[in-house]
C-alpha cells in the first residue's frame, strides 16, 4: 500500500443547500456532484466522493452526503464509515430539521470526531455568527459530538478555510484507524461496469485487507468473484483495507447483479442472519416509547429492508432519549455482525427512531427465560474477551461453535479469540474434522440433561435396555449435528455415570429385570418359544397365542429385548425370536453338518432342521451376518477363523 494513502474516512452532512458540496470543493479542489441531474438542480442526489490531502502527502477518503430528506437512505449508505464529520449548518438558515436528523443518525452511528462548520459566514454579521453557535450547541447537546470545534467559513470568498483545513488535519493526526478484524467486508455503495474493464465496486472498507488474486464472497446472495484490480483514490494498489474508499474490478460478477447494498466479503465469511439481539437508543424524532411488534425500516452499511421490532425490556417498550435490548426480525437475510452499527426509521421511512449496536447476530427465537437472555446480551455489551465470548456461546442454539465462527459473529481477530478460548470456562470438543469450543455451563447442562432423560427412561420403561442415541439428541435443548453427536457422547460417559452399548445408552446403574406380571409374562413366552422349536410364532402371532391385544405388541416387544439380554431368547430377524436352546441346537447342527461336507444349502438345512424353508433362511441370514457363515451364491460354506 502505497504511504500516501490514509486509513481516514471524512464525511460530510447536513441540511440541504447548506454547502456541503461547495465545502468538499474548497477544501480539495474536486466536484463530487457526478451526475447531471445534480449539476442542473445544485443539489446532491447520491453519494459523491473525493479526498483530503495532509501536509505530508497523504490522503484521507472524502465523502459528500445528500441532505434533501427524500434522499436519506443514500446519506445513510455513506455515513456508515465515517471517522471524521464535517457538519455543516448555513449561517443565514441556521439549524433546519434535516441538520436534526443527520446529527441523530451520525450520534447512532458512533461518529465522535468531528467539527461544525458554519457555512456561508460571508451572508451574515457576527451577532447572527453567535446566534447560530448557540442553536448548534442545543443540536449537540446529549450527541457524540457535543463539543466539538465550530468554525465559520465562507466557500465563496475563502474565509476560514485554512483553519478549517487546519482543525481537519490536527483531528487526524496520530488518528489510529479502526481495529482490523481479520477479515475484509465491502459494503457496496456503487457498481457499474466500464467498457473493456468489466464490473467495478465502491464501497468504505470494513475489517482487514484485501489483495489483487483474493476471491470474495458476495453476501447474502453466496456467489463468488475474483479481485481483478484494486483502486484507492483513483490509484491502482496491490491491496487496501479498512477506513478506505476503494475501488474492486471484478472477474467473475458477469452474471450477478451487484448492486448497493450486497457486501463483498472474505470468502471464509458465509454468515447471514434472519434474526439479531442489539441494544437500541430511542431519539427524539421518534416522539413516542418504541414497542414490540412495530413494522420499522432497518439500514446498516449500506443496505435497507424491513424489519420487525422485538423489545426485550421487562415492560416490552423503550421510552424517547431511553436505551434498552431490542431484537429485530427481518424480511430478507442481512449481513451483521456484532459491533456493527445501525440506525432504524420509521415503516414510511419519514423519521428516524433510533438505532444502536449489533449484539448477537443470531438471535433465538426461543428467548426463556429472559432474564438469562438479557443478561447474557448485557455481558456483550459491556465487556469483552472471553466474557464475551461466553456470552455469545451461551446465546447460540448450537451446542459447540468453532473458533472461526466466533471471531466471525464477534467481528474479532481469530487469534484473539483464540487465546481468550484458552480460558478454562470453556471446553474444547472434536467435531469431525474440526475443533469445536462450548462453555463449562453447556457442558455441565449436557451431562444433566442426558443423565436425567435416561434416568425418566428407565423409570418409564423398565424392561427397555436404555434410549437410542437419536432419541436423545432429538430431544436436547441444544443443536447438535448427527456426526458429532457419538464423539460428545463418549465423552460425555467417560465424565459421567452413562454408559454407551452401541447405539443405545443407559445408565450405570441400570439393569432389565424382570419381576412381577413381567415376569409371569417372561415364562409364559419362554415357554412358547420353546414348544414351537425352530418354527417360533412371529411377534404379532405369538401376543395372539398369548391372548395379548394388539396395543401390547410394543409391550412384548420391549420384553423380548430384556429377555434377550438376559440371554434366554436370540433376536434372529425383526420381530423374530428363538428360544436360547433351540437357537444353540440349531446351530450345532449346523456346525456338525459341515464337519461332513464344505457347505450347505436352504434345502439341507431345512431337513436338518425339520422345519419350513422360511425358518432355515432366516437362520441361515443370521449366521452370515454374525460371521458364523459365508453365502457363495445359493449355498452357504463356514467362514475362516483365520
Amino acid at each position: 500500500m502505497p504511504s500516501h494513502i490514509a486509513h481516514a474516512i471524512i464525511g460530510t452532512a447536513g441540511h440541504i443547500d447548506h454547502g456541503k458540496t461547495a465545502l468538499v470543493r474548497a477544501l480539495t479542489g474536486q466536484e463530487t456532484d457526478r451526475l447531471k441531474e445534480e449539476r442542473e438542480r445544485g443539489i446532491s442526489i447520491d453519494l459523491g466522493f473525493a479526498y483530503f490531502t495532509l501536509p505530508d502527502g497523504t490522503r484521507a477518503g472524502l465523502i459528500d452526503v445528500p441532505g434533501h430528506e427524500r434522499f436519506i437512505r443514500n446519506m445513510l449508505a455513506g455515513a456508515h464509515g465515517i471517522d471524521l464529520v464535517l457538519f455543516t449548518v448555513a449561517a443565514d438558515d441556521g439549524v433546519m430539521p434535516q441538520s436534526e436528523e443527520h446529527l441523530d443518525i451520525l450520534h447512532l452511528l458512533g461518529a465522535a470526531r468531528g467539527i461544525f462548520v458554519i457555512t456561508k459566514a460571508d451572508l451574515v454579521d457576527e451577532r447572527r455568527l453567535a446566534e447560530v453557535r448557540d442553536e448548534i450547541e442545543l443540536l449537540a447537546d446529549g450527541t457524540v459530538m457535543a463539543g466539538a470545534p465550530v468554525i465559520p467559513v465562507s466557500s465563496l470568498t475563502g474565509a476560514g478555510i485554512d483553519e478549517l483545513r487546519a482543525e481537519i488535519i490536527r483531528q487526524l493526526e496520530g488518528f489510529e484507524a479502526r481495529r482490523p478484524t481479520g477479515l475484509f467486508r465491502l459494503p457496496l455503495d456503487r457498481a457499474f461496469v466500464i467498457k473493456g474493464h468489466g464490473t467495478v465496486v465502491t464501497g468504505t472498507a470494513m475489517g482487514a485487507t484485501v489483495k489483487i488474486g483474493d476471491r470474495l464472497r458476495v453476501l447474502p446472495g453466496g456467489g463468488e468473484v475474483r479481485v481483478r484490480a484494486i483502486q484507492v483514490h483513483s490509484e491502482p494498489v496491490e491491496s487496501a483495507g479498512r477506513c478506505q474508499r476503494v475501488a474492486l474490478n471484478l472477474s467473475g460478477a458477469e452474471r450477478i447483479e451487484l448492486k448497493r447494498g450486497d457486501v463483498l466479503a472474505d470468502a471464509r465469511l458465509t454468515m447471514v442472519t434472519s434474526r439479531l439481539d442489539a441494544w437500541l437508543e430511542v431519539r427524539p424524532a421518534a416522539r413516542r416509547a418504541l414497542k414490540s411488534n412495530e413494522r420499522v425500516r432497518f439500514f446498516t452499511g449500506t443496505s435497507e429492508t424491513m424489519a420487525r421490532l422485538i423489545v426485550l425490556e421487562p415492560d416490552g417498550s423503550i421510552a424517547v432519549k431511553r436505551g434498552g435490548l431490542v431484537q429485530l426480525v427481518f424480511n430478507e437475510p442481512m449481513v451483521a455482525l456484532a459491533g456493527d452499527r445501525f440506525v432504524i426509521r420509521d415503516e414510511t421511512s419519514r423519521r428516524t427512531l433510533g438505532g444502536g449496536r449489533v449484539l448477537n447476530p443470531y438471535g433465538r427465537r426461543s428467548r426463556r427465560p429472559l432474564e438469562r437472555y438479557r443478561e447474557r446480551l448485557t455481558t456483550l455489551r459491556d465487556q469483552s474477551g472471553a466474557a464475551a465470548i461466553e456470552a455469545l456461546i451461551n446465546l447460540q442454539d448450537n451446542f459447540a461453535v468453532t473458533a472461526l465462527d466466533i471471531a466471525l459473529m464477534l467481528n474479532a481477530p481469530l487469534a484473539d479469540v483464540r487465546a481468550a478460548l484458552a480460558d478454562n470456562r470453556f471446553v474444547k470438543l472434536s467435531l469431525g474434522d474440526e475443533e469445536g469450543y462450548t462453555t463449562r455451563g453447556k457442558w455441565d447442562d449436557l451431562k444433566n440433561y442426558a443423565a436425567a432423560a435416561l434416568k425418566a427412561h428407565h423409570e418409564s420403561e423398565p424392561l427397555s435396555p436404555g434410549l437410542e442415541m437419536e432419541a436423545l439428541r432429538a430431544r436436547l435443548p441444544y443443536e447438535v449435528a448427527a456426526r458429532n453427536f457419538r464423539a460428545l457422547i463418549d465423552r460425555v460417559s467417560r465424565e459421567s455415570e452413562i454408559v454407551r452399548e452401541e447405539s443405545v445408552l443407559r445408565l450405570k446403574s441400570h439393569r432389565v429385570q424382570l419381576g412381577g406380571e413381567d415376569s409371569k409374562l417372561g415364562a409364559r413366552v419362554a415357554e412358547k418359544l420353546a414348544a414351537a422349536g425352530f418354527q417360533p410364532p412371529e411377534l404379532k402371532q405369538l401376543a395372539a397365542e398369548l391372548g395379548l391385544p394388539a396395543s401390547e405388541v410394543g409391550k412384548l416387544r420391549t420384553l423380548l429385548t430384556a429377555m434377550e439380554r438376559e440371554g434366554r431368547v436370540v433376536k434372529i430377524a425383526t420381530d423374530l425370536y428363538f428360544d436360547r436352546t433351540r437357537f444353540d441346537e440349531a446351530r450345532a447342527r449346523l456346525l456338525k453338518h459341515f464337519e461332513r461336507s464344505p457347505e450347505v444349502s436352504a434345502a439341507v438345512y431345512r431337513d436338518l432342521l425339520g422345519a419350513s424353508r422360511k425358518f432355515a433362511i432366516a437362520l441361515l441370514d443370521f449366521f452370515d451376518h454374525s460371521g458364523v457363515t459365508t453365502r457363495v451364491g445359493d449355498l452357504r460354506r463356514l467362514r475362516s477363523s483365520g
